[in-house]
């Protein structure tokens, strides 16, 4: 999108998922670049706010043009990751996709079943079989 392309973006995610880990421990699995195209594989993204352990705000290219961002929250024992993804899909070339509503409900679907997929393996991997009302290690 130009910055003369005032539309609001076809995808609006948003997401939260606990984990009872430090907000610097999930910071982490996000800190590497090369863990983005892990997680994102068809999307381009480059920082323009790193938030240290607050998380990340991106701007995308790729399959979509928008912006995305990685909050995170202490809450409680952990953190709160919250996710969001604001972006249209996009040709080739980068210019915006106007799909069906179907297409883009399916999109919209994909897009959201990812982002909880990559919170929920984060949250396995990182709270690395911590049982339900032990205190997390502080393995910031």
């Amino acid at each position: 999108m130009s910055d003369s392309d005032n539309s609001v973006p076809a995808l609006d995610i948003v997401d939260e998922t606990f984990l009872a880990v430090p907000p610097g421990t999930v910071a982490a699995a996000f800190a590497d670049s090369r863990s983005w195209t892990r997680y994102w594989p068809d999307l381009v993204l480059e920082v323009y706010t790193d938030r240290g352990d607050k998380g990340l705000r991106w701007t995308v290219r790729g399959a979509l043009v928008g912006t995305m961002e990685v909050w995170l929250e202490p809450v409680l024992d952990g953190t709160l990751l919250h996710y969001f993804l604001r972006a249209t899909p996009a040709a080739e070339d980068g210019t915006p996709l106007a799909l069906r509503p179907a297409g883009l409900r399916r999109e919209f679907d994909r897009r959201a079943r990812a982002a909880k997929g990559i919170a929920l393996g984060l949250k396995e991997i990182l709270e690395d079989g911590r049982e339900p009302g032990i205190p997390p290690r502080n393995n910031r």
